[in-house]
């Protein structure tokens, strides 16, 4: 709970408690990505391009939920601490894997 103290000055000193309830984070994989072949593959993961032009997955441990773009972008909110947000980037890290867009003309 947060404490209020009044100073002789008339001026009130607040000092709020906190805790971190989200993270938010971004990354950036480097590769294109198919999501429709994403989200086929995976039940975690809905692709509704004509309402939004990101694929959602949802990881259930740790609770979090990860936008993925066809350029490779991965944001990931829902965090509460860096290393949960570690955890459920190497987890869709695995159900993207195998649907990476190789540029053949590279």
């Amino acid at each position: 709970m947060a404490k209020a103290h009044a100073k002789s000055s008339g001026r009130i000193s607040l000092h709020p408690d906190y805790k971190i309830e989200n993270i938010v984070a971004s990354a950036d994989l480097g590769v294109e990505l198919d999501l429709y072949a994403i989200a086929k593959a995976s039940q975690d993961v809905d692709y509704e391009p004509e309402q939004f032009p990101g694929a959602i997955c949802k990881i259930r441990e740790p609770k979090t939920a990860l936008l993925l773009f066809k350029n490779g972008k991965v944001i990931c909110t829902g965090s509460k601490t860096e290393s949960d947000i570690k955890k459920a980037i190497d987890q869709v890290i695995k159900i993207i894997e195998k649907h990476i867009i190789v540029n053949r003309a590279a």
